[in-house]
Order: C-alpha cells, then structure tokens, then sequence
C-alpha cells in the first residue's frame, strides 16, 4: 500500500503562502537533499485547484536540466477540484468522483509515495477519512505576521511526532503521523 504525505513549507508563526518570499535565504545544499530525497521517493502527485495553479504556472517553465525540476514535471498529477475544466495540462488529470474513494483506490495500487504540497481544503477531507499517513513541516526561523496559515480553516486533528531533523541554516523538519482522537 502506498502512503499519501502531506509536504507543506511553513514560517515559525504558521503561514504557507508565497514561500518564495521568505524561504530562499535558508536554502542550501542539506535542505536541497531533504526536498529531493521526498520528491523522489514519491511517483505520484495529488493537489487541490489552488496548488495547481500555482505550480503548473511555475514549474512547466523551468529548465528541465535540473533533476528536482525534471522529476516535478514528470511525475503524474491528480487535481482536486469541483470548478476546473476535464482537460488538464502539466501531466495532470481531474479526480472524478468522491475524492476520497478515488485518492483510497489510489493507495491501493502499486508505487511509491503519492506526495502532496501544502496544506488546504484537500488536506484536511483527506485527514477527516483517514488518508493521510505522515504530515512533514518544514519549518523555516522567521515570522512574516500574516497569510494563509498550516491548518487553516481545518478540524482538530491529533499528531504524533515520528521524526525531527534540524538543518544548519535553522530550518526544521517535523514529520508527524495523524493519530484518531478518541
């Protein structure tokens, strides 16, 4: 059975949105190898519209020589959502149907990890079923005060933690397992 991790980048006071803009200063080679190891360890992608968007915007136009960036491309995509069109781009395909039973059938196959990125609608009805094996933060040392936060909007959900690594330039990783609350 393969595991579905939920992959979200976050600042110390819980926001998600535009990365970009905070996160390049901690980059280096350590936390490239974090990033790379959980990109190829997975050979599948499910997202929601937003996170689609987003991405299919970005990583459709970047040079391919980069190995992180071939994989991104490459792998295949399953989209979430209730307003976007059958025809997708970006190697991807529209989930038909309840997305639970398709992301559960999805699981049942063979492969690698299904990875998805950041943290939102989709998180948390696959959390509420059950569908989510690991959540990972990558938690970055500065505070931006306001966007969309990890958790936003979601119900309480009960995390154990499994793992943590810290890196040189103060960035960690939390890798939790979603435990039922009783």
């Amino acid at each position: 059975m393969r595991k579905l991790i939920v992959s979200t980048m976050t600042t110390i006071d819980g926001v998600q949105e535009n990365p970009h803009l905070w996160s390049f200063d901690y980059m280096n080679e350590e936390l490239g190898k974090f990033a790379m190891g959980q990109l190829f360890a997975a050979d599948a992608m499910i997202m929601g519209r937003v996170t689609y968007e987003a991405f299919s915007e970005v990583w459709a136009s970047r040079d391919e020589a980069d190995p992180f960036t071939e994989r991104m491309n490459s792998l295949p995509k399953y989209v979430a959502s209730r307003t976007l069109e059958a025809v997708l781009t970006w190697n991807a395909t529209l989930l038909n149907g309840n997305v639970t039973d398709v992301v559960s059938q999805l699981k049942q196959e063979d492969g690698q990890d299904i990875l998805q990125y950041g943290m939102g609608e989709l998180t948390n009805t696959l959390l509420k079923h059950g569908l989510v094996d690991e959540v990972r933060l990558l938690v970055y040392p500065v505070a931006v005060g306001n966007g969309v936060r990890i958790f936003e909007n979601m119900e309480k959900t009960g995390l154990k933690l499994i793992e943590m690594n810290t890196f040189d330039t103060g960035v960690i990783a939390l890798k939790y397992q979603p435990i039922a609350e009783a």
